[in-house]
């Protein structure tokens, strides 16, 4: 698992979801390793289809 400061959540209620690089996307064939800051403009939360640029930094939420 990667660090919280590398980790983001979808602030969606209900969703939660949690993009972590060392875990990718693997529904979307984005591989493990990849930095959410890398991830393709028009990425969605595989949850919900929120837009990644609604996400916000785990580590940001403390």
């Amino acid at each position: 698992m990667a660090e919280a400061k590398d980790m983001w959540r979808c602030p969606v209620a209900n969703c939660g979801y949690v993009y972590d690089p060392d875990r990718g996307d693997r529904r979307r064939h984005i591989p493990k390793g990849t930095r959410f800051e890398d991830l393709p403009d028009d990425w969605t939360c595989p949850v919900c289809g929120a837009s990644k640029k609604n996400f916000r930094r785990l580590s940001d939420e403390v």
